[in-house]
């Protein structure tokens, strides 16, 4: 048995509900089988199904395993497909990535293990979202209306087709699930009997029961990496995740609506000396969404850490020295206020706080409840200076769709950003037709967003956890926590 810790309560791990980071990858990887999956190097793979494409590449034909079955003992069939992804389509369900499936006009079975899917205009690459989207069981949701799918006792008490079956939900305390003897060898049958979520939300206390033994696995910060790695019985993992963080400028403002002053704060930070004192060395500097390991990454030279050159940028400006070393324009100093989530010592932020006053820049840190900072980030208004945030690296084809329709909540929006050179490069990734016009595609938005500044990128995230060494298990990658559980194994036990 191994127990491995999350921070929150997982709520739900219905694929047509889960939002919680660590409840998709259970769904993905522990309780239920999705049409395809990534490999080490993100590319997708047959898991439930193969599939090929039509020539003109609007049509979709996957050909089903036949020994798939729900932990109920029914088989898996195209049937279960075809209400998955009518039900995820549908506007009453509210699935988070429906605008991932805005392109598919029909799904039909063909066979009861043949599904079609046709799609609106031809399919560049072959569909994230279905390498996300988890296979639902249909016969379970019987006589369930679309809008009910959230609130049904299933989303608690699940059944599901994966390596693992459920076992147990106690509210805020544990979801336990044991190993499915009847999955197929050959997906990738676990090793581990049983695995046990089990919820701590305070740090020090998930700190004591990674020691104490009373967890395997536990998400650590950087500044504890060095204790853990003392206790012999420990080990310390880190891995790329798909979240850079940055300072988003509210460029509706001055003097963020100026090009040359956002290049100079970016110029004003060492970002290299923020990894290695904030996060202890655990994370790589950024210049923009998307993470060095992920295959679509630019790969461009970094903004350097020039604080004279930013001077000069500021001066051109016309932002000059003023006698107390803060800069001024027409009577007015260059200050602003940093909107950041926290209660704490705010250690990013101060770093931040000394770099740009050493160019001549006042910043005031405000630490806001997590509630407050999204309705003021949010609000119409948008009634803010300047925030720090996490940005998702997924170069999700919804993120796209949200920006066209405005409905978007994530930080480009809240800045306010807009750039020809941006818009023309999402049109490409929207319309694309093969996969290198996408590559060209996101290639030339990575680009625009650098070119630009919308935001001053501050660092590509690492996740980090402290594990025991009972456990034998290869370390995460971009594709989650949970991609290779099948492959965990209890030192000095057998499968």
């Amino acid at each position: 048995m191994v127990f491995y810790a999350s921070g929150a309560d997982l709520q739900s791990i219905n694929p047509l509900v889960a939002v919680h980071p660590l409840a998709k990858a259970v769904q993905k990887h522990v309780l239920f089988v999705t049409l395809a999956r990534y490999d080490r190097l993100l590319r997708p793979q047959p898991r439930l199904a193969s599939w090929r494409w039509s020539e003109d590449r609007t049509v979709l034909t996957f050909t089903l395993r036949r020994d798939v079955e729900w932990h109920d003992g029914v088989p898996t069939t195209a049937a279960d497909v075809v209400w998955t992804l009518d039900a995820a389509r549908h506007p009453d369900a509210a699935y988070p990535r429906a605008r991932d499936l805005a392109a598919v006009v029909a799904v039909s079975a063909i066979d009861s293990f043949t599904v079609r899917v046709r799609f609106d205009r031809p399919q560049p690459t072959f569909p994230d979202v279905l390498t996300d989207l988890a296979i639902l069981p249909a016969h379970r949701f019987q006589g369930t209306d679309a809008r009910d799918v959230r609130r049904g006792d299933f989303n608690r008490s699940p059944v599901g087709n994966g390596p693992f079956a459920f076992v147990e939900y106690s509210p805020n305390q544990r979801w336990v699930f044991e190993r499915y003897e009847r999955f197929p060898e050959a997906l990738g049958r676990p090793g581990l009997r049983r695995f046990v979520i089990a919820v701590v939300d305070e740090p020090a206390t998930k700190l004591a029961a990674l020691t104490s033994g009373e967890l395997d696995f536990a998400g650590i910060s950087p500044a504890h990496a060095q204790f853990v790695e003392r206790d012999e019985r420990l080990r310390v993992t880190d891995f790329p995740v798909l979240l850079a963080y940055a300072l988003v400028w509210n460029l509706r403002r001055a003097p963020f609506d100026d090009a040359r002053v956002r290049r100079a704060l970016t110029m004003a930070l060492d970002r290299q000396l923020v990894v290695e004192a904030a996060l202890y060395g655990f994370g790589t500097v950024a210049d923009g969404p998307v993470p060095p390991e992920h295959p679509w990454h630019l790969t461009t030279p970094l903004t350097p850490h020039d604080p004279a050159a930013a001077r000069r940028l500021l001066e051109q400006a016309g932002w000059q020295p003023g006698p107390d070393g803060v800069r001024a324009r027409d009577g007015v100093r260059l200050t602003f206020d940093l909107l950041t989530v926290g209660s704490g010592e705010a250690a990013l932020e101060q770093m931040l706080q000394s770099q740009l006053r050493d160019v001549g820049v006042e910043m005031t840190i405000r630490q806001l409840e997590l509630a407050t900072f999204l309705a003021l980030a949010q609000s119409p208004e948008r009634d803010f200076d300047a925030l720090v945030t996490g940005i998702p690296g997924d170069l999700s084809l919804g993120w796209v769709a949200a920006l066209f329709d405005g409905s978007d909540p994530g930080p480009l929006a809240y800045a306010g950003y807009q750039s020809v050179e941006f818009d023309a490069a999402l049109n490409a990734v929207r319309t694309a037709s093969s996969e290198a016009e996408l590559r060209d595609a996101w290639f030339a938005a990575q680009r625009a967003l650098l070119a630009d500044h919308p935001t001053t990128w501050l660092y590509h995230a690492r996740g980090l956890q402290g594990v025991n060494q009972r456990v034998l298990a290869e370390p995460p990658d971009l594709r989650g926590e949970l991609a290779g559980i099948a492959g965990w194994r209890i030192r000095g036990t057998t499968p």
